[in-house]
């Protein structure tokens, strides 16, 4: 019998549970940790922040989802790993802080075989003074709860705008080293339609603020579409649909601080500037979750295992280079800790070896550029391949060959809301492959016959028929291993 601990339940860590138990009979145990009683399609949060889904579309409970697959379910949060076990006993083990209602703080240790680390992102809203909606000055989407409040600020400006007031507004990335910038993409064009359907567009200055050199980069370093024989980048199909809209963006932007109604944000140039807003959603920098390692002796291996960052290091080429020197192959393919053969880091919980897009500094210093994304679609995939590995490995032992899901071979499909409504909605649809663009083998980077860019209503719907099939395939009902990552 084997025993595999996975820390975290988002798309990396739930997908892998699910996959897991799928491949492995009952006799092997399967254990999540995480945080969070419910699980959070987190795509759909955009939604909630305008009003148009309320939270609980987005959320369901893991408890009953893991009782009926036999996973063994903890509502706590990791704080250490100890991959060579502690005093008299050698087996690895995690500790683990509940985080449920009337045993918040009782401390335990769970014993693994293997363990895999899909823990996800720590928001860092204090990387910039004044932002998030808790100590700050501005709203989030990056949870169900983050969204319901957006959602009810939002309301409040339509508000003041159908009593005559003119307002700005302003969606975006709060830190120059902000990631995920699809998710501000979203918002900022599903605010624009729900004011339009509130009659009172005439009366908001709508305002896109990234830390992007320029717009449709997403930190991936843009896409180049092939359209009937035409070659077209990402970045001015992406300034279309904003000219069309009337967001004006500034790009290049990384926010130093915010105050009630105003931030202050470094351009790349150098310069800086002050912005006043009526309403603000500015998204926040990454970070790990924070966890320790230690080793037999308890002395601390935590920079061993983690990144500075607080990512967990795997199988990567993180060995300095300049950026133009970078290839492909730098890229993880198995997820695996170079230290222990029985770690896997998935998700956002592994780091990158690289920026993706080229990084770039103001002539003060300051970084202004985005961070590798590694959500969504190729979060499942890494987690679906980690767990066939695990499954490989616990039926014929440690030789098994690893399964692998290097972001630098896979593609990836985005399909961001521009808005909802069967008739009225709109979204932004796009493919890519690979998602590391790989220079040597293809002259704009990625396969133009596999990435291509198309907006209008199919995509939304489209969008909203993903919105139900994940929800459908992570509550592991009947055929849910059937619907691809």
């Amino acid at each position: 019998m084997s025993r595999t601990v996975i820390l975290g339940a988002g798309v990396a860590g739930h997908t892998a549970a699910l996959h897991l138990r799928r491949l492995l009979g009952r006799s092997h145990e399967i254990v999540v940790v995480s945080p969070n009683s419910e699980w959070n399609w987190i795509p759909s949060n955009i939604w909630v922040g305008v009003g148009d889904m309320t939270a609980d579309k987005v959320l369901f409970p893991l408890a009953p989802v893991y009782r009926r697959k036999g996973i063994d379910f903890h509502q706590a949060k990791a704080v250490a790993i100890r991959p060579e076990g502690d005093g008299e006993d050698p087996r690895p083990s995690v500790e683990i802080v509940s985080t449920q209602e009337g045993r918040e703080g009782e401390s335990t240790r769970l014993r693994y075989d293997y363990l895999v680390n899909a823990t996800g992102p720590r928001l860092k809203f204090e990387a910039t003074p004044g932002l998030g909606p808790e100590q700050g000055h501005t709203v989030s989407v990056c949870t169900a709860d983050h969204a319901t409040h957006a959602a009810a600020e939002l309301q409040a400006a339509i508000t003041r705008m159908r009593e005559g007031e003119t307002l700005r507004l302003v969606v975006g990335t709060g830190h120059g080293s902000c990631t995920c910038e699809g998710a501000a993409f979203e918002y900022v064009f599903n605010v624009d339609h729900t004011l339009r359907q509130a009659g009172v567009r005439d009366r908001a200055e709508l305002v896109y603020l990234t830390n992007e050199f320029e717009l449709g980069d997403f930190g991936v370093d843009g896409a180049t579409f092939d359209e009937r024989g035409f070659q077209t980048s990402s970045k001015l199909w992406t300034e279309s649909l904003f000219r069309e809209r009337g967001v004006r963006a500034i790009t290049g932007a990384g926010v130093q601080h915010i105050e009630a109604g105003s931030l202050t944000y470094e351009l790349l140039d150098g310069t800086v500037e002050t912005l006043t807003f009526d309403f603000a959603m500015l998204l926040p920098p990454f970070g790990g979750v924070g966890l320790q390692a230690f080793d037999r002796a308890g002395e601390d291996i935590t920079d061993r295992l983690f990144a500075p960052s607080g990512f967990m290091y795997v199988d990567a080429e993180y060995a300095p280079r300049a950026y133009e020197n970078w290839r492909p192959d730098d890229w993880p393919r198995t997820y695996q800790s170079p230290h222990y053969d029985n770690i896997w880091a998935v998700g956002i919980a592994f780091a990158p070896p690289h920026p993706i897009s080229p990084p770039r500094t103001s002539p003060n210093g300051t970084v202004i550029a985005p961070a590798p994304p590694r959500t969504g679609m190729p979060s499942g995939v890494m987690g679906k391949a980690v767990a066939m590995t695990i499954a490989d490995r616990v039926r014929r032992g440690a030789h098994a060959k690893a399964h692998t899901a290097s972001m630098a071979a896979m593609g990836a499909a985005c399909v961001a809301s521009a808005g909802t409504g069967l008739r009225k909605g709109s979204a932004a649809a796009i493919t890519m492959l690979p998602v590391v663009p790989d220079y040597q083998r293809y002259p704009t980077g990625r396969d133009l016959s596999e990435t291509k860019g198309e907006l209008g209503l199919a995509g939304h719907w489209l969008k909203l028929s993903l919105h139900h099939l994940f929800l459908y395939k992570n509550k592991g009902l009947p055929g849910w291993s059937l619907i691809p990552e």
